[in-house]
């Protein structure tokens, strides 16, 4: 058989096939169509159907949305980020014995952070930041607004006064910024982000420059790298404070996280605001306004630490209230009288002085045989608690031929500028303390002429500044 003759068979066999499929395809959707009225084949079309048709699940959610937790402690252990860094670490293991075997430690922090872990926690979901570091004032101050330690740190977060003033938290005779709650919050979520920032994302980094000094890690990272060594948290050669200041807090909250297995007792703490900021345009006494909100002193004070006087210092200011007392205490000062409101006035007129930092003069005095500081405060006209603060001493093993710094006290300060001295802490260069001042570090040299570029853990520097 020719191919024309074969193409021209296959070409006949197609035609007549589809014409077959086509008459039988009618039949079918005729057929369709006279059974779409008859009710007694709609349960054998729709068997037949689902059959055919896979279908696909329906889940109806029976569950309620989940609620927010009642207890801070949950809403804190949602909220854990570092945890990874736990597993199997001997040092971290160290500190949890440590924990473990000082319970009252961790339940006294915890019973004096029930004020104000609630609000910590709040502003560290707003910045999506590691709810591990609501524990780290237990670290830093056992939760202890009044808290003061030898380095002159203060606060729950312990800012030393140069980083505090860093973060804009002011230091006066009346109100020391550091001991603000809601300030130095803040001023410790900025210092911690911006820490976060500069080590490229890892926070354990982070939280060991917070506690020796960016430049401190950076320089044991700097060394690690020359010596082909992991520069990671781990494996840096830093300060024993701060080998154990990040397992200390990655072991408390591996407790927090599992409290029961552990043998820890965590009183539960509400998930609500314990206190609400109430605006005040007046200075008043602070214990006044307690007894006009029915709150007691105590607790006023511990929320309102930063008025060292216990006064307010501005006439506009605001003040930490409990919550369930913040609308009482509202009412009343908008329904008192002018003559009324000034009963909650300080009875001593309240001066907003410049304060922690040291007047602009001062002189030397070398200690001398049977001279203590009593005497040497007196010979000098000088409150002996300046004394202290200004050679950073307790004073109970003065020297013969020791030289003490005295601030001249009833010298007029200069109307653009004041000075404030410095204690260097490791980790510190002159770089990082002029920017910690704001000033120019060609001008940090020329105050300190006898200072290297080597600075030494333990000497004063002089910074003047702007007012």
């Amino acid at each position: 058989m020719s191919s024309s003759i074969r193409k021209t068979c296959q070409f006949d066999t197609l035609t007549r096939l589809a014409q077959a499929m086509a008459v039988a395809l009618s039949a079918t959707l005729a057929g369709c169509q006279g059974m779409s009225h008859t009710p007694d084949m709609e349960p054998v079309r729709a068997h037949n159907l689902n059959n055919r048709i896979k279908q696909k699940p329906l889940f109806v959610n029976q569950q309620p949305a989940q609620q927010a937790p009642q207890d801070v402690w949950e809403r804190m252990r949602q909220g854990f980020q570092l945890q990874d860094s736990v597993a199997v670490n001997p040092r971290v293991e160290q500190q949890r014995l440590w924990f473990v075997s000082n319970p009252t430690f961790l339940e006294t922090a915890s019973d004096r952070g029930s004020l104000y872990m609630h609000y910590v926690v709040e502003r560290l979901e707003e910045r999506d930041m590691p709810l591990e570091l609501a524990l780290l004032p237990v670290i830093e101050s056992a939760y202890n607004p009044m808290a003061y330690s030898r380095a002159n740190a203060a606060g729950l977060w312990q800012f030393i006064p140069s980083t505090g003033r860093y973060f804009n938290l002011s230091q006066t005779r009346f109100y020391d910024g550091r001991r603000d709650v809601t300030a130095s919050t803040a001023a410790a979520l900025d210092y911690l982000t911006r820490l976060h920032d500069m080590f490229n994302g890892d926070w354990l980094l982070a939280l060991a420059a917070y506690n020796a000094g960016e430049g401190t890690v950076s320089r044991a990272m700097e060394r690690n790298e020359k010596l082909g060594l992991p520069t990671d948290y781990w494996n840096l050669p830093l300060p024993q404070e701060t080998r154990d200041y990040v397992p200390k807090l990655l072991a408390l909250s591996e407790l927090v996280m599992s409290p029961q297995a552990y043998g820890v007792n965590l009183n539960p703490i509400a998930n609500e605001p314990y206190f609400e900021v109430v605006e005040v345009n007046q200075r008043m006494d602070l214990s006044r306004v307690a007894a006009l909100a029915d709150i007691d002193e105590d607790e006023m004070f511990q929320l309102n630490p930063a008025f060292k006087q216990r006064v307010t210092v501005q006439p506009k200011q605001h003040l930490l209230i409990p919550t369930a007392k913040a609308q009482l205490l509202t009412a009343s000062l908008s329904n008192m009288r002018p003559d009324e409101l000034l009963s909650l006035q300080p009875q001593k007129k309240v001066f907003e002085d410049v304060a922690v930092v040291e007047p602009a003069r001062k002189r030397l005095y070398k200690v001398r045989a049977g001279d203590n500081l009593g005497l040497i405060a007196k010979a000098n006209k000088v409150d002996i608690k300046d004394l202290q603060r200004w050679n950073r001493t307790s004073g109970k093993n003065l020297k013969v031929g020791q030289t003490l710094v005295m601030q001249d006290t009833s010298a007029p300060q200069s109307s653009k500028q004041k000075t404030t001295t410095y204690k260097v802490r490791k980790g510190d260069s002159l770089y990082l303390v002029a920017k910690r001042f704001n000033v120019e570090m060609q001008h940090l040299k020329r105050w300190n002429p006898r200072t290297g570029h080597a600075l030494k853990p333990g000497q004063t520097l002089t910074v003047y500044l702007d007012r």
